[in-house]
């Protein structure tokens, strides 16, 4: 399992405010199926086979345009492990147990 983490940037908007194209982005991820998401304060983190990965992130991507927005800018980071299984929350508690 992938775990790639994904924002964002809606260009253009005439307001400094995203909260609406984020809201709408997180709707988008709710009705996908094969992932796992959450939502942080600076970008989505989505978890899961990486075909899916790469299909949520297009839906992510085509969403602002979807509402209005002319410009998008989009960055990603995977980490696609496969060695072994893994997940955000295997990863923060490997890092918490050496503290």
């Amino acid at each position: 399992m992938a775990i790639a983490e994904v924002t964002v940037i809606p260009i253009g908007t005439g307001s400094t405010s995203l909260s609406s194209y984020v809201a709408h982005m997180q709707r988008v991820l709710s009705g996908l199926e094969g992932i796992s998401y959450e939502l942080t304060s600076m970008s989505t983190i989505i978890e899961g086979p990486l075909d899916r990965i790469f299909a949520a992130i297009t839906a992510l991507h085509e969403a602002p345009f979807h509402e209005g927005a002319q410009r998008v800018s989009t960055s990603v980071k995977i980490d696609d492990r496969r060695d072994k299984a893994g997940s955000s929350e295997q990863k923060l508690r490997s890092v918490r147990e050496k503290l």
